[in-house]
């Protein structure tokens, strides 16, 4: 277990915004866990022993959410997600983690100045399409077993099509519930459930119940244009810190 006093100076947060993404946040906030808790140890380490507190949150935010998921997303955005976590899998040996965090804080960043210069003239949902739903869920369940990065490709495809936040809320929290739940098996055979690392994960977990139910409890109270506004908010931040991050190792 680690008991260095640095570290959990910043698990803590990291693990308490992860846990406000998974209240209903589509996994926006979740960006922010992996890098804050690689300050203080390696970003394999901090995937390690968030995946088992994520599990925790996500049977909280499926309850929270219960029926409340939009069937289409899912069923055309979960099996190609389940696709990405196989192809992270097979190719996790020669796959740069900093090379895809580059990638998706670059997208993040994309993404929300084409929603600045469209803010104005797109009020209509976009339509759904189920190759473009495909691909973004294929991006956002490998960039999910890379470093719990699935969120910018999710919210890629499916904050255009302008969800109520609950139904937002409760897909994203089935999404991804789905997606770590497979990631369990093949984190396992990799080594990343270390005793040590499962004895940090352990006290850490009274965090996640807390976190989530305040995660929820803000989604529900905030109106939806004020909602999406944040989504695309916090975006920016997450996408530099990962541009940041990611440019910085591959030069490094």
């Amino acid at each position: 277990m680690i008991t260095d006093p640095l570290f959990y100076l910043f698990a803590v947060p990291a693990v308490f915004l992860v846990g406000l993404s998974k209240g209903g946040f589509g996994g926006t906030i979740a960006l922010i866990g992996v890098p804050l808790m690689a300050f203080a140890v390696s970003p394999v380490t901090a995937a390690g022993i968030l995946l088992p507190i994520m599990i925790i949150m996500d049977l909280v935010g499926l309850f929270a959410w219960r029926g409340r998921f939009d069937r289409g997303v899912l069923a055309s955005m979960l099996p190609a997600a389940l696709l990405g976590v196989a192809l992270g899998y097979f190719t996790a040996q020669m796959v740069s983690a900093d090379g895809i965090r580059l990638i998706l804080g670059l997208l993040s960043l994309w993404f929300v100045a084409d929603w600045l210069l469209k803010a104005r003239r797109d009020k209509e949902p976009k339509p759904r399409n189920p190759l473009k739903a495909g691909f973004w869920g294929t991006v956002s369940g490998f960039a999910s077993f890379v470093s719990h990065a699935g969120g910018p490709p999710y919210q890629i495809y499916v904050v255009p099509l302008k969800l109520s936040p609950s139904d937002f809320a409760g897909t994203a929290v089935v999404f991804f519930a789905v997606v770590n739940a497979v990631k369990l098996l093949p984190y396992f055979l990799l080594g990343q459930f270390s005793l040590g690392n499962l004895e940090t994960s352990a006290v850490l977990a009274p965090l996640a119940p807390l976190a989530t139910v305040t995660g929820v409890w803000l989604v529900r109270r905030i109106e939806p244009k004020v909602f999406y506004r944040l989504v695309y908010t916090l975006l920016v931040p997450v996408g530099l810190k990962l541009a940041f991050d990611g440019a910085s190792g591959l030069l490094s």
